[in-house]
């Protein structure tokens, strides 16, 4: 069994930055991808970025140029670097790891974008 701890989220202005981070625990035997998602009041849960075990990303189109995805295997943590920040960021951010025959979620941590 994989835990996941999300950390740093906060309410900044818009324009403002944040970083997230996630620390995974437990039985891990390996860790392939790694990766955030938010889920906004109303709306569908919605991929934000991910990172591959050898550090290829992706990115949501809504967050390219903004947002930076960022791992530490050493360590099992997951990071999203988010700059220039929009009131519609707004969400629970969630952590993802999946691993060979494991699938996990954290509890998620709140950005809140407002003036």
């Amino acid at each position: 069994q994989v835990q996941l701890v999300e950390s740093g989220g906060d309410l900044v202005q818009p324009g403002g930055s944040l970083r997230l981070s996630c620390a995974a625990s437990g039985s891990l035997f390996s860790i392939n991808a790694m990766g955030w998602y938010r889920q906004a009041p109303g709306k569908q849960r919605e991929l934000v970025a991910v990172i591959s075990s050898v550090g290829y990303t992706n990115y949501a189109d809504s967050v390219k140029g903004r947002f930076t995805i960022s791992r530490d295997n050493a360590k099992n943590m997951v990071y999203l670097q988010m700059n220039s920040l929009k009131p519609e960021d707004t969400a629970v951010y969630l952590c993802k790891v999946v691993g060979p025959t494991f699938v996990s979620w954290g509890q998620g941590t709140q950005v809140t974008v407002s003036s």
